[in-house]
């Protein structure tokens, strides 16, 4: 029954989306789903994680969203036993990640001037989050990565966190090329010192 209404509530929320976005280019509604799918990340499956390494571990816990947490965690362990990196960096990213992509719904819906620079705050505290999740274990030997299994490797180690690299590089670059056409060229001629 509770599966039931988190996909109506998904739907809702993809259907709102699609109706709020519908004056936006092609692009940005592309963007609008990114985002939203964000946010939901975000607040129902990361935010979970916080509340339960807050409170004990992932491990130590026994409900849905320990369940795929615990599933996760066979590719990475730190997930399991509340690794004081991953718990700081998903506070982070609950909080801050989560308040910057509403934040830009509502600047690409409106198309409001301080859009892309809140898309490049966010693009980059996700790669930063990306950064900081793998480099301080592959720095020790990746002790806590599953690699030996295809399933951990490719699907949840490289596609799941390989989305929040691919997608943020993307957005980046849209950024960069909206700047770039917001900014008058300068024409060759030269006005003379005098």
């Amino acid at each position: 029954m509770a599966g039931r209404g988190a996909a109506a509530g998904s739907l809702a929320l993809c259907g709102l989306q699609l109706g709020l976005g519908g004056r936006c280019p092609p692009a940005d509604r592309w963007v609008l789903g990114w985002l939203c799918y964000d946010v939901l990340v975000h607040c129902t499956l990361e935010a979970p994680f916080v509340y339960l390494s807050l409170i004990g571990t992932v491990a130590e816990s026994d409900n849905i969203f320990a369940s795929l947490w615990k599933e996760y965690g066979r590719a990475d362990a730190r997930w399991l036993y509340s690794d004081p990196t991953i718990v700081s960096l998903e506070i982070l990213t609950v909080v801050l990640d989560g308040f910057l992509a509403l934040i830009l719904i509502y600047a690409v819906i409106k198309d409001k001037y301080y859009r892309h620079f809140i898309q490049i705050t966010l693009c980059v505290c996700e790669l930063y989050g990306g950064w900081m999740t793998f480099c301080p274990d592959w720095l020790i030997g990746s002790p806590n990565l599953n690699t030996s299994n295809w399933l951990y490797l490719w699907v949840y180690l490289v596609f799941f966190n390989g989305i929040w690299v691919v997608i943020p590089g993307l957005l980046l670059w849209q950024s960069w090329l909206g700047l770039k056409q917001m900014h008058p060229e300068k024409s060759n001629t030269r006005k003379k010192i005098r």
